[in-house]
Order: structure tokens, then sequence, then C-alpha cells
């Protein structure tokens, strides 16, 4: 699997024209230690000889693969020598230079725009964009997920579908299933992305819709909603228990219950449910027909902070269509 060339150059382009003159040379020198370290650990290459030479053919063409402009030779070769160096010099326990880049970037992700503020939305892009370009395994997300900070679990779950994970692309479930135990509704609203449509069970997959429900993540979150959802009578009876769970107790049922209850009734061959539309309830939750605001933690858009810029493109990290994981 090679992460969604397209999908990859948009987001670029999008962060560099958000971001200030200092902010984009650092992501430059952050992709180019992440390029090198994606040709030198990718399976079947040659090693690297004395001049770098296989290295810096690799690294050159994941370099303009990454950034969609050509890597010159002298960007290449010094990008390898790099990824050498960081290979053979640290000790146990020390981390690549491109994982400290993936570290560091909330003190250099500033807006371009005066009052050149820290740019949440656009530190969070940018990690997503140099996991994709590092090619990182399974073993280094995870490490990566467990000593990070939610902002940094957050962008390693939305980089999920786009890496090459091996044992058959699952080995971010166990972080899938970490960030759907939490409360915090902006790891809950990136843990239900694509990779979690694809790889979570029918079993996991429903509590996760109801992890939504119960504390405010606006279903629009779910990828893969209509479709896994049409037809599920378990999820039915698991959405009416719940509302009648909360209409015992006095509590409004979430808005958004009704809607998956009647997608959940549609036959699995309805063209009425297609992904991505919102469809209008024609169920109601048993023994409540009205419904009201959640009483859950307020919702938050799985897209990224609210305080976007005025000046400069939008940038939004979650992955369109994932590719397939090798």
């Amino acid at each position: 699997m090679t992460p969604d060339d397209a999908w990859i150059a948009r987001l670029d382009k999008a962060l560099r024209d958000r971001l200030g003159g200092d902010a984009r040379a650092w992501l430059d020198e952050a992709l180019a230690e992440a390029t090198a370290h994606a040709a030198v650990q990718a399976p079947g290459r040659a090693a690297t000889d004395a001049t770098g030479g296989a290295a810096t053919d690799a690294t050159a063409q994941a370099a303009t693969q990454a950034t969609g402009r050509p890597a010159t030779d002298a960007f290449a070769q010094s990008a390898a020598n790099e990824a050498n160096e960081a290979n053979e010099a640290p000790g146990a326990g020390t981390p690549a230079v491109w994982e400290m880049r993936f570290a560091s970037a909330g003190r250099w992700c500033v807006r371009e725009e005066s009052p050149h503020h820290t740019d949440p939305e656009a530190t969070e892009a940018a990690r997503v964009l140099i996991l994709c370009t590092a090619r990182a395994d399974g073993p280094t997300v995870t490490r990566l997920y467990e000593h990070g900070t939610a902002a940094e679990r957050r962008a390693v779950l939305l980089a999920l579908p786009q890496l090459p994970l091996g044992t058959g692309g699952r080995a971010g479930l166990p972080l899938i299933e970490d960030a759907l135990r939490t409360n915090d509704t902006r790891l809950v609203a990136a843990a239900v992305g694509p990779y979690a449509a694809r790889h979570l069970d029918a079993h996991a997959w429903r509590h996760a819709v109801l992890k939504c429900l119960f504390t405010g993540v606006p279903v629009d979150a779910v990828a893969g909603l209509a479709e896994r959802s049409r037809g599920d009578a378990e999820l039915a009876r698991m959405l009416g228990d719940y509302a009648r769970e909360r209409t015992s107790a006095g509590r409004p049922v979430p808005d958004d219950l009704p809607r998956v209850l009647a997608l959940t009734q549609m036959s699995p061959l309805s063209a009425d449910a297609s992904a991505g539309r919102s469809v209008s309830p024609s169920v109601s939750p048993p023994g409540n027909p009205s419904t009201g605001p959640s009483t859950g933690p307020p919702a938050e858009s799985s897209a990224g902070p609210s305080d976007t810029p005025s000046r400069g493109s939008s940038v939004s990290p979650s992955p369109g269509p994932s590719s397939e994981e090798a």
C-alpha cells in the first residue's frame, strides 16, 4: 500500500499556504527526515553503500511523491545521509529525528498572519503528513500513541488509514480501542474514521456508534455509518435499549439517535441511505418519540479546532477514501 498521493499533495499545499516562512522551512526539514527514514526502511531496499547511492535514488523518489516537487540530488543525498546517521547513532530508547519533529510540531506550526499564534489545526495536519511521509509502521505508531499527548494521539489515529501497519493492516486496532475507552471527544471522533470502518468487528463498531451518542460526538464523524448500520437489527436493539434507559432516567435522547435508528430499519439493498447523506428518521426510538440535546460533553468537530484563521487554506488532515493496508 502507498498513501493516497493526491491527498498527500493537497494536504501539503494547504498546510504550506497556511504557515509562516519559518514554519514552512521547519516542515521542509521534517519531511526530508521522514522521507529519508521511509527510503531506508522500505522492505527489499538494497543496503546503502559508501556513497549512499541506493538510498539516495529511493529518497528522491519518495520526496517527490510526498511533496509533489522534484527532489534535487543534493537534497536526496543530504536526506539519505541523515537517515544513515539516525539509524546508526542513536542509543537504545532514543527516538529518530523525524519522531522528535512529530512531537515538536506544536512549537513550529504558527499562522502566517499576525499575531502569528500557534495553529492547532495546522499542527495536527503537519503531524499526519509527517507520519504518512515516514511510512510509519505498527510498532512506531503504537509507541508514538502511547507516549504522546492527546493532540499527538489524535494525529496518529487520523493517519492510520494511510499507513503500512502490517498484520493485515490491523496493528492500529488497539489504538482505536484505547481511544474509544476514553471520554475525550476529539479522540473518539478521530477513532471512528475510515480505519475503524474497515477493521472494527461488528460488536466493537456498534459500541463505537453508541459511544459517539452518549459522549456527544456527531455521528457524521463515523465513517461508513450508512453502509454498516443499514439493516443491522442488533444495532437497532441496542439503540432502543439506550433510548429507553435515557427516558427512564428523565434524560433527553440524543438528537442523532433517531437518524441512526432509521438507517438500521432500511434494507441492506436500499439506495436511500447512501453514504454521506443525512437521512430523515422514519422511526422514533422506543418509549420516547421526542428528542433533545445530549447531556454528555459538548460535541466537537472531527475536523479539528474551530479557530480557523481568517486567511489561508483550510487544512483537514482527515484522510479521504483510504487505501488498502499492506
